[in-house]
């Protein structure tokens, strides 16, 4: 009995060690028990068909409300870890444990332990509840700093790409103010965006849930408008700028190692020719937009299409996970053909992904 107790208390603070100590992308076992099960909640309060805008409203709270709960697990865990400690020692009825435990874990005090194994029981177990708040509060600044770190970047580029923010409408936008050099101070920002997207990210898995202040804005929706634009840069554009490839390199990295870290099969080293979920009439259709723009395109549609397809592929199924799993808004490339991704993808199972490059567009 004492020893299940203990292990069962090593076990918790192991776990509040991965989720808010330890800087890597360690999926904590118990973290994510009380994540799914808290998305189903959240799930069965929204209902299967209810609009984009009830969805928005509803799941909101579910990132803050599951930390909380995560972190009353961890007290609860340890409390009854500790009963079982109590009792096995000795300390009367199963109620006079509960009551030991409780006195100790709150550092209420009322309760006076009469031995020294007792007595160092509930010494330690009061520090080990006030190091749990402790880490709680602590965890939180850090979380909210870089949540508003990436959602500035976020809200900026409405101003670039509109609402829903489009790959097409960036390019666009820099075209008819005839400042088409503009766009590499984009990929300078994003570039660094999606590196610290992916460090916050794994390490913090929470903040992928935590929705933008505006209902009609997402990380994942702006990140897929972004590799767009690069990717229709890279292909597309007669000018080619490098500054935009490692911008999708940076990007199809972060977005693979998040998707990655949450179980979502993605491949690691997909072929130029493999199927993406964007059509070549809709690719066509983006072309005839840049043209009317006045952007100076390739003159071969058909091999811009394929540069196109080698990049977008390197991205096109970690981009439609994430936006899926995150109920992102409408957008057009991302989340308008993303499949309701199943909420067992939140377990957490550690996915070997690659970081070595991926295969460029011949």
């Amino acid at each position: 009995m004492f020893l299940a107790g203990a292990y069962v208390v090593v076990a918790t603070l192991g776990s509040a060690v991965r989720t808010v100590v330890l800087p890597r992308a360690v999926p904590a076992r118990l973290g994510s028990v009380v994540f799914v099960n808290m998305r189903r909640v959240f799930d069965l309060r929204v209902g299967r068909a209810a609009t984009y805008e009830r969805r928005d409203r509803m799941m909101a709270p579910f990132a803050p409300v599951s930390l909380l709960c995560l972190a009353l697990t961890w007290l609860v865990i340890t409390y009854v870890g500790y009963v079982a400690m109590f009792w096995a020692l000795g300390e009367g009825s199963l109620r006079e444990a509960l009551t030991a435990s409780g006195s100790a874990l709150l550092t209420l005090g009322f309760e006076v332990p009469d031995s020294l194994p007792t007595t160092f029981l509930a010494f330690s177990e009061a520090l080990i509840g006030l190091t749990l708040l402790a880490l709680l509060i602590t965890y939180l600044p850090s979380l909210y700093a870089a949540f508003s770190a990436r959602e500035s970047e976020v809200a900026l580029l409405e101003v670039r790409a509109g609402s829903p923010p489009s790959g097409v409408a960036i390019i666009e936008r820099y075209a008819l103010i005839n400042w088409l050099g503009g766009l590499s101070s984009i990929w300078g920002r994003w570039e660094r965006w999606f590196v610290d997207v992916e460090e916050s990210h794994t390490s913090h898995p929470s903040l992928v849930f935590f929705r933008s202040p505006q209902p009609d804005q997402s990380w994942v929706t702006a990140a897929g408008a972004v590799l767009d634009a690069a990717a229709l840069t890279s292909s597309t554009l007669e000018e080619h700028d490098p500054d935009a490839r490692l911008c999708l390199r940076a990007g199809f990295i972060a977005l693979g190692r998040v998707a990655g870290f949450f179980g979502i099969p993605v491949p690691s080293d997909p072929k130029p020719d493999d199927p993406i979920s964007i059509a070549r009439d809709e690719y066509d259709a983006a072309y005839d937009r840049l043209v009317a723009a006045g952007v100076g395109v390739r003159p071969d549609r058909d091999q811009a299409w394929k540069d196109f397809a080698g990049w977008r592929v390197n991205y096109d199924a970690a981009l439609l996970a994430l936006a899926s799993l995150t109920m992102a808004p409408y957008a057009p490339w991302s989340s308008d053909r993303s499949s309701r991704f199943r909420v067992r993808a939140l377990r957490g199972r550690h996915f070997s992904h690659r970081g070595g490059p991926r295969r460029r567009p011949r």
